[in-house]
């Protein structure tokens, strides 16, 4: 038995013996990936698919010495899971065998919102889970999509998204989970532990600035200083790296500061690596690589190019070896070091190897009977979808609707479209748009549907009114009639998700402003106009500027893209069936001109009326969401006014339920450093604790935060915590924090190390 297969080895004892027995072109080999790239015109679901993937090798030649990936076998074109796994299956032995030591290839996927393939459970998009403020349902969410992934014969998922919403212009906002980074950290972290313990690699990505490109444009520069990287845009990867357990990370397209990320050794080797302590593969986002010389302009030569990510500590290129592909002419020829593909390789054969892909009883997995939308899917699924649904404002109490109306009208452009459900990397709008004869692919209602089934008893009158992003008018007289003749209107407004262009949400669709999409905004005018009470419901990928319509709305409701199930949901909220428990992971913004803004700014930013015409603050604040019932907070109580720099603090809240029926509410720790060497935010969350109770009851929350949870970059640019005095405010929203006390830092500024503590403990006592 060759010492690579001896499981009684340590791990890195049979990556250094098969490293030794490769040659050069069969090391280089493990560093790419193949992907079976056979679209029709005009099939692009990746930036620049067209020019990239065509003119390359075919599989046979591409695999001749071994192949370290394969790119998206299950989600490129259509196949059943059956089917799939079969053609998986056959690749997967095509490669071990071409290969001349048999090492098969880790098979990798998208899966954001679910497996993305054919027939797959569609979940809600990250910003929903952001809006559960829920990490443990997550965590099974997680969980779930591995289970998927493995029964199948996939290896890794290209998820989660740890890009902190930075400006809600950008396309990509429904792909992020908050806009504040311990969000981020937390529910990402969550996701990523329930995916590596289904025994797939979690993929952290984009690493980093990819969300704070300028004017919210895909793939535009990024001016972010070093301390709002440090602060904001990099604790996500930290956090779900230490505590997630991540095993991959992907690169970001961004250049920031006029570095591209996927050339960046800073980032890559210096902080991932040496400081962070990263073991596992650095993959390139699509095409990357080649990008360092047709899009960034730092590389001449494709080569070049190749040689630059190497050196930065790129390990896997993907989605193929267009650029590594030259490694071995570049070694032979002094120009790049075997040293470099020696380390590159290893990392990825010390995958494999933990994978199980070189042990002696290898098979191709996967299971094609295997559901891949189960009951459990389903389930999880519609969970995630009641807990993310925000109700934003009941102003004439009209929900929940206990007694359904004789006459409703369901109107806009989203009410009757279950594509509007899905975010931009859910297969229904990622691939099947150029295949109509596949529908969705699987069992999904639209909001006109669902709430027809919530309320047998009223006749539903449904119309678009508008066209969701086209300009054209001529239905907004009818929809006005069909409200007129109404006893309630529910407006469906929002987005659907596509790609680079295709969509008014998602990858390469940027909005120049935050109104509504087309004349979305002169239906909802014209719907409030008659008299009728109107259920506003925004159905989208990014916050939309609602406040002129607030006044006269009936009752305002936020989904961000809430899946297969969140019709279902939707409508349990709006009959009061479901209890509302979703929380704003985003400000709901006034304007489109305070852009780029987030609650998470210094206090130069938010006096902005005071100083500037234009206006910044929100309608919603982060952190906002309504209940059918009421809660109270009690004081907030700490274990100490004086606390070292290198010691913790405990706070504890009463929350109590004053209202008739059973809700959950989300009780948030945020801090405040009045005083600083640099500007800090006005407010920061620093905890969080989701809590059910029942009408009457009330539960203490106690939050157990060390000093390090409070550090930043200080004006040296090290993290450190410095003394002096701290506010801690506890409360249901950003904006509404009425539970106050304070507490001293006190001795010398600490400078904090690389093994920090990352997570504030909450947990409801006694």
């Amino acid at each position: 038995m060759p010492p690579w297969r001896n499981t009684e080895l340590s791990v890195e004892e049979r990556a250094d013996a098969l490293l030794a027995a490769l040659t050069l072109d069969e090391k280089v080999a493990q560093l790419g990936s193949f992907w079976d790239d056979k679209r029709g015109a005009g099939e692009v679901i990746a930036p620049m698919q067209d020019v990239f993937s065509d003119g390359r090798p075919p599989f046979e030649h591409v695999v001749r010495d071994g192949i370290g990936h394969l790119t998206r076998v299950f989600g490129t074109t259509p196949v059943t899971a059956a089917d799939g796994v079969r053609k998986l299956q056959a690749a997967q032995r095509h490669v071990a065998g071409a290969s001349r030591l048999g090492i098969p290839a880790i098979a990798h996927e998208e899966c954001l919102t679910g497996f993305t393939t054919l027939g797959a459970t569609v979940y809600p998009a990250p910003l929903s889970w952001g809006a559960t403020f829920h990490p443990e349902l997550v965590e099974q969410l997680g969980r779930a999509i591995g289970d998927d992934l493995r029964a199948v014969g996939v290896h890794q998922g290209l998820a989660p998204v740890l890009d902190v919403t930075r400006d809600y212009r950008w396309g990509r906002t429904e792909e992020t989970i908050a806009e504040d980074p311990y969000l981020v950290a937390t529910i990402g972290s969550a996701f990523v532990r329930g995916v590596e313990s289904a025994g797939v690699v979690a993929t952290l990505k984009h690493f980093t600035g990819y969300s704070a490109s300028q004017g919210g444009r895909n793939h535009a520069p990024v001016s972010a200083g070093p301390r709002e990287v440090a602060d904001v845009l990099l604790p996500p990867f930290e956090h779900a790296l230490r505590e997630g357990g991540a095993r991959s990370v992907m690169n970001s397209y961004a250049e920031v500061d006029g570095v591209p990320a996927a050339a960046d050794e800073r980032l890559l080797t210096g902080l991932l690596r040496e400081e962070w302590g990263f073991e596992g593969t650095v993959v390139s986002d699509y095409w990357a690589i080649p990008f360092l010389k047709a899009k960034h302009g730092v590389a001449e030569t494709v080569d070049d190019a190749a040689a630059l990510a190497l050196v930065a500590g790129m390990d896997v290129e993907l989605p193929d070896m267009g650029a590594f592909g030259g490694l071995p002419g570049l070694v032979r020829a002094g120009r790049v070091s075997e040293d470099l593909v020696d380390r590159a390789a290893r990392r990825i054969l010390r995958q494999k190897i933990e994978l199980g892909l070189l042990d002696p009883d290898w098979e191709p997995g996967g299971d094609p009977d295997a559901d891949l939308d189960s009951p459990r899917n389903r389930a999880l699924a519609r969970v995630l979808a009641e807990e993310s649904v925000v109700l934003l404002e009941n102003r004439t109490h009209v929900l929940p609707i206990t007694a359904a109306p004789p006459r409703v009208a369901v109107i806009g452009p989203t009410a009757a479209d279950v594509r509007a459900l899905l975010g931009c990397y859910s297969y229904p709008n990622h691939v099947l748009p150029r295949h109509p004869e596949l529908a969705p692919g699987l069992p999904v209602v639209s909001l006109a549907h669902a709430l027809a089934a919530e309320f047998p008893a009223s006749a539903l009158t449904v119309a678009d009114g508008v066209p969701l992003k086209d300009r054209d008018r001529s239905g907004i007289p009818a929809a006005v009639d069909a409200a007129r003749a109404a006893d309630l209107v529910v407006a469906v407004v929002g987005d659907r998700a596509g790609m680079f262009g295709k969509g008014t949400s998602g990858e390469g669709c940027d909005a120049a402003d935050l109104e509504l999409p087309g004349v979305q905004g002169e239906l909802l005018e014209a719907l409030l106009e008659t008299g009728t009470p109107v259920v506003v419901v925004v159905l989208s990928g990014r916050p939309y500027a609602i406040e002129r319509f607030r006044a006269r709305a009936a009752a305002l409701v936020q989904a961000f893209m809430p899946g297969v199930e969140g019709a279902q949901a939707i409508a349990g909220v709006l009959s009061g069936r479901v209890a509302p428990s979703g929380r704003l992971p985003v400000e709901i913004p006034r304007s489109s001109a305070g852009m780029p803004h987030t609650y998470l700014g210094p206090a130069l930013r938010h006096d902005g009326e005071r100083i500037s015409n234009i206006e910044v603050a929100p309608s919603f604040p982060f952190g906002h969401g309504l209940t059918y019932t009421t809660f109270e907070m009690g004081g907030l109580e700490l274990s100490s006014d004086l606390v070292p720099t290198d010691g913790d603090v405990a706070a504890r809240v009463r929350v109590r339920n004053t209202g008739d029926r059973a809700g959950a509410a989300v009780v948030q720790l945020y801090a405040s450093d009045p005083v600083a060497t640099v500007t800090r935010p006005v407010v920061e969350l620093i905890g969080y604790r989701r809590v059910e109770l029942a009408p009457g009851a009330e539960a203490v929350v106690e939050f157990r935060a060390h000093a390090d949870r409070f550090s930043f970059t200080g004006i040296a640019g090290h993290r450190v915590v410095e003394p002096g005095l701290i506010h801690l405010e506890a409360g249901l929203s950003s904006g509404d924090r009425p539970a106050r006390a304070s507490f001293r830092f006190t001795g010398p500024t600490r400078r904090v190390p690389a093994r920090r503590i990352l997570t504030t403990e909450a947990d409801v006592v006694p």
